[in-house]
């Protein structure tokens, strides 16, 4: 085979599997929704009116098997389900690999305030139709052919930009070399404010301080959010006009976790800022005056506790030893989860052998859905659906620090408690259902469409 020959065989393998992905993409895609569906009807509504109401049931049970997210989960049952049950000839070109996921995605943003089954059957032929072909296009010009699609049956349907406002949101992520991003959108008022706070801080420091403006704007971020009025200065004179602009310790509380050896100077190992990723040990060491150090109790050092709370000591052992919510894909931060007792109290006794943490969606799921699960000495979780299928989660604190990790003690095992015995209260109720908060947002959204064109009637 010639080079030239080669490079062809290449670039169409390229492109086969790309084909190839897209329909594998799709296939889940509508597997999850064929499942939702099926699962929802089997439920039958029984559990809409609470807060781990039948959509959450799906999506556990989802997420745990492929193991995902909440969120993820939640996103492949919408899709899937609309696919299936609004558009089904889109869904049909969908499941071929012609049509790329993110077009999917634009579209069905764009069509969510239709409610007529009628019009939505119209808008499936055209885009069934139409969207093998946009591949190539930007969001936006995708985003404007479904508008102009839209419009044209259903003007009160149309997503409007000045409804942009209800999208506002700061986002932070991490980006590596113990560095995040921070984007968002704000109305202009607080981005105005925001804007002119960081340059006031920006400039409370000496003329001499080696700084940019630009990465002093960047450092005035903490003194901003403790409440400073000034932010340090780091010329290094002796005697400095800013010297009193050190921020005040405020409330909020970060756990970093780090080897001791690299906290003292004597290891370059970097710390783990959760959620976030590894902090370089020279930043560990800038931060340590003015942090304080909790060194993490040895497993040995803990037992059994008094009472159904756990002392901070434990809490903070199993913060450290879990990182995130143990349940199957999820990965909300150990900090916004409850702790919950595997064999639950006072029938289990608080102790690290009994406790790890779930988030509160999860928790709820475990203790009014038939999920169980068994704990082991090493922190891992063993958890059974009610459908029987088993699953296995290991402590996160093990990825990152394998050599600190010990398994706490074993527990002898006790006799199961009674049935319900340790639900003194009902599950947690919903204002509204899932469906009835759903139909709000759309009747608002489009009366408020109907409103501005009743002001402003064609032609514009």
């Amino acid at each position: 085979m010639t080079a030239a020959a080669a490079t062809m065989t290449a670039l169409d393998a390229a492109r086969d599997q790309l084909r190839a992905e897209r329909t594998a993409v799709a296939a889940k895609i509508l597997a999850a929704g064929r499942f939702a569906l099926a699962r929802m009807v089997e439920l039958g509504n029984a559990f809409e009116d609470l807060i781990v109401d039948d959509w959450e049931v799906v999506a556990a049970e989802l997420g745990a098997e492929l193991g995902l997210s909440r969120g993820r989960a939640c996103t492949l049952i919408t899709q899937g389900r609309i696919l299936i049950t609004d558009l089904p000839r889109f869904a049909d070109a969908f499941g071929t690999g012609v049509v790329d996921l993110r077009v999917l995605r634009i579209i069905l943003n764009r069509t969510a305030l239709v409610t007529d089954p009628d019009i939505m059957s119209v808008l499936d032929a055209q885009l069934a139709k139409a969207a093998p072909s946009w591949n190539t296009l930007s969001d936006d010009r995708i985003a404007e052919l479904v508008d102009w699609m839209v419009v044209d049956v259903d003007p009160d349907a149309v997503r409007r930009a000045r409804e942009s406002r209800r999208a506002r949101s700061i986002t932070v992520e991490p980006c590596g070399d113990g560095m995040v991003e921070i984007y968002g959108r704000l109305d202009a008022t607080a981005g105005a404010v925001l804007d002119q706070r960081l340059d006031e801080l920006a400039r409370t420091v000496c003329p001499d301080d080696p700084r940019t403006l630009d990465q002093r704007r960047a450092d005035a971020v903490e003194p901003l959010a403790l409440g400073a009025t000034g932010m340090a200065c780091l010329c290094g004179q002796d005697v400095c006009p800013a010297a009193g602009n050190d921020a005040p310790h405020g409330h909020i509380v970060v756990h970093l976790h780090g080897e001791r050896a690299t906290v003292e100077g004597q290891s370059d190992r970097p710390a783990l800022l959760p959620g976030y990723g590894s902090v370089p040990a020279e930043q560990v060491r800038e931060m340590r005056p003015r942090t304080v150090i909790r060194p993490v109790p040895a497993a040995a050092e803990l037992g059994a506790e008094p009472g159904y709370r756990p002392s901070r000591t434990l809490a903070e052992f199993i913060g450290c030893r879990d990182l995130t919510c143990r349940w199957p894909g999820c990965t909300v931060p150990a900090q916004r989860c409850d702790i919950d007792h595997t064999t639950p109290w006072p029938y289990g006794p608080t102790h690290p052998s009994n406790t790890k943490s779930y988030c509160r969606k999860h928790h709820l799921m475990k203790t009014f859905h038939g999920w169980n699960d068994c704990q082991h000495p090493d922190g891992t979780i063993t958890i059974t659906a009610p459908n029987g299928r088993v699953y296995t989660t290991r402590p996160g604190g093990a990825m990152f620090f394998p050599q600190s990790p010990a398994p706490t003690a074993e527990l002898l095992p006790k006799p199961a408690p009674p049935r319900g015995a340790y639900r003194e209260l009902a599950a947690p109720k919903r204002k509204r259902t899932r469906a009835q908060n759903r139909a709000y947002r759309i009747t608002r959204e489009r009366a408020l469409n109907r409103a501005h064109y009743d002001a402003d009637p064609p032609p514009f």
